[in-house]
């Protein structure tokens, strides 16, 4: 799955810790979120684009193979 997490977090000027905190999860979840190496729940995708004041579609989609 891709995403723009990363680019949404920097352009709020948020650190991955401070984002962890924020939504109850380590800053080492985050990492592998913006890298696309874990997929977060939906719930935990909804919590991020509160956190940043994006949508889901801002934030996430899915690659077709």
């Amino acid at each position: 799955m891709k995403n723009n997490v990363k680019v949404a977090r920097i352009e709020v000027s948020i650190t991955q810790e401070q984002l962890a905190r924020k939504i109850g999860v380590t800053r080492q979840t985050i990492g592998l979120i913006e890298k696309g190496q874990y997929n977060p729940s939906l719930q935990l995708c909804v919590a991020i684009a509160k956190e940043l004041n994006k949508t889901l579609d801002d934030l996430f989609w899915e690659v077709e193979a």
